[in-house]
């Protein structure tokens, strides 16, 4: 059997409140499932929103079969009916969501909306999911490249959402098969905002395990975010294969 090296991390950052919220919520040997949601806060109650997703995911999730899409997307709208079960009038709160499930050497992202996931392999990116984002569509329309996102004017208008209709709209992203020193990263857009995809791979080569990567990253971020800066949260895992230790 496998295993995942797994730590997570989240902050309020320079708000009054952490509208993100983070959990591991399968790790039995070969098996681990982990999901960042991070609470729209532009429309009230964010911390709420996400806690809510975050639960509904950890409750829906079976014990076994993680990996297949049909059994993600059942997640997300599991999380989707839960922000909404939350919702009060004139409070339509949101979240995002994104998942990282692995099984038996098979892996899968879901997500909805700009929090992210990443798959590391041999110190390169190798897949990374795609923000549902206005900003991400002006990328595909060639008006800007993926490195501006971050700076972008409407990099925070999302076009899915958790509790933004009867459908979380979630997508699926198969990773295959897993490989020994895989490494995956989650993380809300308070987090990815201030690393580059380029720096985080640096930054895991240099690392011995996901505590040393993520505080290299926490690091460069410490040093760069401004006053009052957005919730930031990140989940790094890093899987070994049956017989390396």
């Amino acid at each position: 059997m496998g295993r995942f090296d797994a730590i997570s991390f989240t902050s309020a950052g320079g708000y009054p409140v952490n509208e993100d919220s983070v959990k591991i919520v399968r790790d039995i040997e070969d098996l681990f499932a982990a999901v960042i949601a991070d609470g729209l806060g532009s429309h009230g109650r964010g911390d709420i929103a996400s806690s809510a997703a975050v639960a509904a995911v950890e409750k829906s999730l079976p014990s076994g079969g993680i990996t297949d899409e049909t059994v993600l997307i059942a997640c997300l709208e599991a999380a989707n009916m839960a922000v909404l079960s939350e919702q009060e009038p004139g409070i339509p709160m949101k979240s995002t969501a994104v998942i990282l499930a692995a099984e038996n050497g098979q892996a899968s992202f879901a997500h909805v909306g700009d929090s992210r996931g990443y798959l590391f392999r041999n110190g390169h990116i190798i897949q990374q999911t795609m923000d549902h984002s206005v900003s991400q569509m002006a990328v595909l329309r060639g008006e800007i490249t993926s490195a501006q996102i971050r700076f972008h004017e409407s990099r925070s208008m999302l076009m899915r959402a958790l509790g933004a209709d009867d459908s979380a709209h979630g997508e699926v992203t198969s990773l295959g098969q897993i490989q020994d020193g895989d490494a995956f990263l989650l993380c809300t857009d308070g987090f990815w905002e201030y690393v580059t995809e380029d720096e985080m791979a640096v930054d895991l080569l240099k690392s011995d395990d996901s505590s040393a990567w993520l505080s290299y990253m926490l690091a460069r971020i410490g040093g760069r975010v401004e006053e009052g800066h957005d919730n930031l949260s990140a989940i790094c895992i890093i899987y070994y294969a049956a017989g390396v230790s």
